[in-house]
């Protein structure tokens, strides 16, 4: 939808339809789409005996975490045990569940007034896998006041250290820069100013 201030992309229809199908059994909601400092394991409950639904209900939060940033993490979390998912598994994906349900209203706004400068955010969580000791790198980056571009990935290597993972999360994310500014100079935009990358990571920096 638009409005004289800017653009608003929104996927609160299929929120709805998801949660249709998923067929919550109360209308509970939570503050986080996951618990602070959760380090889930392939082993962790009960082998589910039907794993279809978690499948397609992983699969789905996938397309949404297309508008919805706030998801991205706990779903590349919840990405990695489609194959062989467990009771603790489908608990957790009831939480994103129930949280999506407590902020179906969210959107993104693209203000019309925006600058044309990008903004670079970089983190990491080191040795976040319990089994292979690899960290995640995330990003987002803003143009001007709107955000567009995010990620949550693994890394491909084992970090020794929290700061050689947000080291690798800030090269990955100058990629992404790097290939945003030849998308502006395609567009005519204008990118003469160096892009600030901002980490909170000293021993990275």
């Amino acid at each position: 939808s638009s409005t004289s201030d800017g653009f608003f992309i929104s996927q609160e229809k299929y929120i709805q339809d998801l949660l249709a199908r998923a067929a919550l059994s109360d209308e509970r909601t939570v503050e986080t789409p996951m618990e602070l400092n959760v380090h889930l394991r392939a082993t962790d409950g009960d082998p589910l005996p039907d794993p279809t639904r978690y499948r397609h209900l992983v699969g789905s939060l996938v397309y949404l975490a297309v508008t919805r940033p706030d998801i991205s993490y706990p779903v590349r979390i919840l990405s990695q045990f489609v194959s062989a998912p467990t009771s603790v598994h489908y608990s957790h994906l009831l939480r994103v569940l129930r949280y999506l349900q407590g902020t179906i209203s969210h959107r993104l706004f693209f203000p019309s007034s925006s600058s044309l400068q990008l903004q670079a955010y970089a983190d990491a969580t080191w040795a976040s896998d319990p089994f292979d000791r690899r960290s995640l790198s995330a990003y987002c980056v803003f143009l001007g006041g709107s955000l567009i571009a995010w990620k949550t990935k693994k890394q491909i290597a084992v970090s020794r250290s929290s700061a050689e993972a947000e080291l690798r999360a800030m090269a990955l994310l100058t990629a992404e820069v790097t290939w945003l500014r030849w998308l502006l100079q395609d567009f005519g935009v204008s990118v003469t100013t160096p892009t600030m990358l901002l980490s909170d990571s000293t021993g990275a920096i």
